[in-house]
């Protein structure tokens, strides 16, 4: 095992300083998700699907967990009404689950609702928020793709 590096003060502040956002973040999605008695997973798969339909794997792929998870919670979103299960047009075959339209307008709820970064980020400029949004996706990388 290789010997640990030591972190300078700096990096170690911006380690935590986005420890805590991610932690806020989670915090208030979990609660927003509760207001549409969902679970935040839930609320994530139904969130995803509304930027597009998708088979199953590739919902696991994105949220990085067991497709047979997934499907349980496309079973509980779609027995309420929230998602439906639809052939892929391009291989009908593949099942799609895609959002109803009382999927999208709750998963618009959910994201109107999580308003913690909205405040602080309504105060960064325009250049600043593109900054900002710059360096984060040059962190991640590759993740991204």
């Amino acid at each position: 095992m290789a010997p640990s590096t030591p972190t300078d003060p700096l990096t170690r502040e911006v380690v935590e300083l986005i420890g805590t956002v991610v932690s806020r973040y989670h915090e208030e999605y979990e609660q927003a998700a509760a207001q549409h008695s969902l679970t935040g997973a839930q609320a994530r798969v139904l969130s995803l699907l509304a930027l597009e339909p998708m088979p199953m794997r590739r919902i696991a792929v994105s949220l990085r967990c067991e497709p047979s998870n997934i499907t349980g919670i496309v079973d509980r979103l779609e027995g309420r009404g929230l998602v439906e299960r639809r052939p892929d047009p391009a291989d009908r075959r593949v099942k799609l689950a895609a959002p109803t339209e009382e999927g999208r307008a709750t998963a618009r709820r959910l994201r109107d609702a999580l308003d913690f970064a909205r405040e602080p980020l309504a105060g960064l400029s325009v250049a600043e928020r593109t900054l900002l949004r710059d360096l984060l996706r040059r962190m991640l990388g590759d993740a991204l793709d």
